[in-house]
This record gives C-alpha cells, structure tokens and sequence, in this order.
C-alpha cells in the first residue's frame, strides 16, 4: 500500500494520504468526545429525575416512544395485547 504526505497524489484503491487519514480520524475522536459529553449530560438529567422521586425506567420509556411514530407505536401494542392474551396475561 502506498503512503504519501501529498494530498494532490492520484487517487487509487491502496492509496492514501496522511493528511486525509489523519483528518477521518480526528473528526470520529472529536465526534467521540461529544458523544461522550452527551451521554455524560443525559445521566445527570436522569440522576436528576430520579432524586425528585421520577421512575427512571418509565421515562426512558416515554423517551422511546415520543421518538415514534404513532402508528409504529400502535402496532407495537396491537401485536403485545395479542401476545398477552395468548399467555393468559
């Protein structure tokens, strides 16, 4: 494989250029780091939630379902009503 500082080279199958190596894997650690922060902010907000007395799992419920469509949603329940009628629930 070829390796070349020079971001002007042509272009092949197993070329690259440091600089653009470079440049994917800066962006993905920048973008890892935000995710990181993210997920770090949604569990104060959930720790948060549950020291005012919320049910953690219930919200965390809601927060899926809010993210569908209705009648996704409505699906979903039609097929577990049937499921717990089978087993007599």
């Amino acid at each position: 494989m070829d390796v070349t500082d020079d971001d002007n080279s042509p272009a092949s199958q197993y070329r690259i250029t440091v600089g653009e190596l470079r440049s994917f894997v800066e962006r993905m650690e920048r973008l890892n780091e935000e995710k990181k922060v993210v997920a770090d902010q949604q569990k104060e907000i959930m720790a948060e939630a549950k020291g005012r007395g919320y049910d953690v799992k219930a919200l965390r419920k809601l927060i899926a379902l809010r993210a569908k469509d209705p009648q996704e949603i409505s699906e979903e329940e039609a097929v577990l009503q049937l499921y717990r009628e089978a087993l007599d629930m």
